[in-house]
């Protein structure tokens, strides 16, 4: 079946909107019930991130299933066909490929190179398998995905820098709190962002780290790993009076700091207070931006002052693309191969069967034939029949697109009176 995927991303969909279809982990199984039950869609796995949500899947045809997956977004996450209208794209077969691949890569990403999608991408297709969503088609694209990403990231400097989100937050944090050495931090949040968030602020040299979460033993955990100090949320009133940044990256799906918390904390407080919000949905209450004495920090924040790549940067993500590229093409190849394979099968046995019935044939008059000449007879003849098939082979491969009706495929197998068993070997 061919291969669709239906998307909204940071480039074209507002932070509030993004929240509202992001997928935690508690939704996807439902989700994925969801999509598994309409009749258009075969497989499907969802990539939600803090940039993006986007579900690729194999479908009857593109209009079937894009009115599937367009429904199942709009059924799930509660939001209005009308409000997809603008910012919801969508990809066919080979575009589905190489977005998906540039996606793996980091091209697709608000920082570009950042390795965190990889690992994401990866994650997705994990738990569409544990859902039973994937199937043979998604998988093999997805695995070809994650070549290009990892080949991306192993071929160019381009993921030589995972924190780059987290740099880029904290230089925005600077230009409030002057040099980062010393200032008093806490990190709300004890999963993969927050880590990266205290272990690049450890290398600006900040001073103490306390890691504030939901769960204590998580904190412990990961203030253990990096000598924070761990602390529960019910902590962060006395947090908020007291730090200097506060970072924010959990994965819950309401507000975490709201605007009360950070007024009460500021009745306190002689210096600013900076808060770094990474997280989608977001964590802090957006009401606390218009707060004397306190500069918010979002998303949308950092996407408005993502810098112009150095020029030197430049020649890594051409070299990146071409990457995408090369992998994309290998992808079609198989998908290509994978999918004319019992027809080509067919069409050799076709061959076979015809020098067999030939070489019987004659079989009274190569009777004669010492066996070193039998065998040559045999091979030539054998040779013949395989140089005749090889250009229409060929041309058939060349001819016949993923996804297409195959009609290339299906005027061969009707010329030589074939009947395709598609389990056959």
């Amino acid at each position: 079946m061919p291969i669709l995927t239906l998307g909204i991303s940071f480039r074209r969909a507002p932070i509030e909107l993004l929240e509202r279809l992001s997928f935690a982990n508690g939704d996807l199984a439902k989700a994925y019930r969801h999509a598994l039950d309409q009749d258009a869609i075969d497989e499907a796995v969802i990539v939600s991130t803090c940039n993006r949500v986007e579900i690729t899947a194999s479908v009857s045809s593109y209009h079937a299933g894009f009115l599937a997956l367009k429904r199942m977004l709009t059924e799930t996450r509660g939001v209005g066909a009308d409000e997809l209208a603008e910012p919801l794209y969508s990809h066919w077969e080979q575009d589905a490929a190489d977005h998906l691949f540039a996606v793996a890569a980091g091209l697709d990403s608000m920082v570009i190179g950042e390795t965190q999608i990889h690992a994401q991408v990866r994650d997705a297709l994990r738990r569409a398998a544990r859902e039973e969503a994937s199937g043979p088609v998604l998988t093999a694209l997805f695995h070809a995905a994650g070549r290009a990403g990892r080949r991306a990231r192993g071929e160019t400097s381009l993921g030589a820098a995972p924190d780059a989100f987290v740099s880029l937050g904290a230089d925005l944090a600077s230009e409030e709190l002057g040099p980062l050495e010393g200032c008093r931090v806490a990190v709300v949040g004890a999963g993969q962002m927050a880590g990266i968030a205290v272990k690049h602020l450890r290398g600006r040299g900040v001073g103490d780290i306390r890691v504030l979460n939901r769960s204590a033993q998580h904190a412990r955990v990961l203030a253990a790993r990096t000598g924070a100090e761990p602390a529960g949320l019910e902590e962060l009133p006395e947090t908020l009076a007291s730090a200097d940044l506060v970072v924010s990256a959990t994965g819950a799906t309401g507000i975490v700091i709201d605007a009360g918390a950070v007024r009460t904390a500021l009745e306190g407080r002689s210096g600013p207070l900076v808060l770094l919000d990474i997280a989608v949905p977001r964590d802090v209450d957006p009401d606390v931006a218009g707060l004397d004495g306190i500069r918010l920090i979002d998303i949308e924040t950092i996407q408005s002052r993502l810098a112009t790549h150095a020029e030197e940067t430049a020649d890594d993500i051409a070299r990146a693309h071409e990457i995408v590229a090369e992998e994309v093409r290998r992808w079609v190849v198989r998908r290509r191969s994978d999918a004319l394979a019992p027809l080509i099968r067919a069409v050799r046995r076709r061959g076979d069967d015809a020098v067999s019935a030939e070489l019987d044939r004659y079989a009274a008059r190569l009777a004669g034939l010492t066996p070193d000449e039998r065998e040559a007879v045999e091979s030539l003849a054998r040779g013949i029949a395989a140089k005749l098939l090889h250009d229409p082979i060929v041309a058939l491969k060349e001819h016949s697109e993923p996804g297409s009706d195959g009609e290339h495929a299906n005027l061969l197998a009707e010329l030589l009176g074939i009947g395709i068993d598609p389990d056959a070997e």
